[in-house]
């Protein structure tokens, strides 16, 4: 199984297209980490790294952040004012929150018939790895104080991470079989219901399927973003391992020949561009953390990079320019991140133009 065609359902609430990431934005949505968490022993450079993020959003367009609480508002407003953040174009609506991955847990915003839609898909903790209560919660209490003007909201009880799906724009959706088929997401769905959901949802026409493709230290279970990229309708930029010994070489060896195997809708083969690998980096105890070039955040006029502190960083940021001419790509430091399994994109979420003033 490479590629699903599906037959989209006619529904009034239907989603027929689910914008790109290059695709005009209104701004970005980041859930600030806070000391009632994981956070707490690196409270300080998270702060400094989600002011970096911040502060590089704000030079093209908005931020939402949500804050804990008023004392946490406080602290958060005075980190952006050290990186120099245009406050302009900062909001900051107050929510509690178990994690800071947005990208999992905020809204997937399609297009319907009637405008823009927000889906709030459930979100169970990648697998019911991590508490996820508040999490979960998240989008509709953001939505309530009216973060998000007058986009609806659908919500589902199915189960989905925006760090799991990559959309063309254009009704193709790229995934990984590993986290999209995981049991512990949505267990009493076949595949077939899985790609009516994407379908209906998202407005997938057609689903290319990775089987392949591993990342030490992810505990998504394979999340796309991790490790391949549409950087437009015809180019996909991914992991690529260049070393045999490393325990990475055979299942990226192996999704790189699924990647050329693939075809866009109209037939021809993807421009695939490969990413640098950086080297291993290791956390307190030792352990592999998920270090990917993939993990970029696409906004109006530039590209947010993650960097590792690797001699790699500056063929990445090259290599990645290459993927989008006409933007600027800034490195954004990304250590900290990965402590915590996961990197840039997964603690940003895009707001396509319209859903925010």
């Amino acid at each position: 199984m490479t590629t699903i065609t599906i037959r989209r359902q006619d529904r009034a609430t239907s989603a027929h297209r689910f914008p790109a990431e290059w695709e005009p934005q209104s701004g970005v949505m980041l859930t600030w980490p806070h000391a009632h968490g994981d956070w707490a022993p690196v409270l300080d450079e998270a702060f400094a790294t989600f002011a970096a993020i911040a502060a590089a959003i704000t030079r093209y367009e908005t931020v939402l952040i949500v804050a804990h609480d008023e004392a946490h508002e406080a602290r958060v407003r005075a980190s952006l004012r050290a990186a120099q953040a245009d406050e302009a174009r900062v909001r900051i609506v107050m929510a509690p929150s178990d994690d800071v991955f947005v990208r999992d847990h905020g809204p997937l915003t399609v297009e319907t018939q009637g405008g823009l839609l927000l889906q709030d898909f459930a979100f169970n903790g990648w697998g019911r790895k991590y508490p996820y209560a508040k999490d979960d919660a998240l989008t509709r209490a953001v939505h309530a104080q009216g973060a998000f003007r007058t986009t609806p909201l659908e919500s589902t009880d199915f189960v989905l991470e925006g760090g799991s799906i990559e959309s063309d724009g254009a009704g193709t959706l790229l995934v990984t079989s590993r986290c999209l088929l995981s049991p512990a997401r949505n267990p009493k769905h076949s595949v077939a219901d899985i790609e009516a959901e994407l379908a209906e949802r998202l407005a997938a026409r057609r689903v290319l399927w990775l089987h392949h493709g591993y990342l030490a230290g992810d505990d998504t279970d394979g999340h796309i973003d991790t490790l391949a990229r549409f950087c437009d309708a015809r180019t996909i930029a991914y992991c690529a391992c260049p070393s045999p010994e490393d325990e990475h070489y055979e299942e990226l060896k192996a999704m790189e020949q699924e990647l050329q195997a693939q075809r866009t809708a109209a037939g021809a083969p993807y421009r695939l561009v490969p990413l640098p690998w950086p080297a291993a980096k290791l956390d307190a105890a030792g352990e592999r953390m998920p270090a990917t070039y993939a993990n970029f955040l696409i906004i109006n006029g530039a590209v947010l990079v993650p960097t590792y502190n690797d001699r790699q960083d500056p063929e990445a940021l090259r290599v990645i320019a290459g993927c989008f001419p006409g933007r600027d790509v800034i490195g954004i430091p990304s250590l900290t991140l990965i402590a915590q399994h996961g990197s840039l994109h997964c603690a940003t979420m895009q707001l396509p133009r319209g859903v925010l003033a």
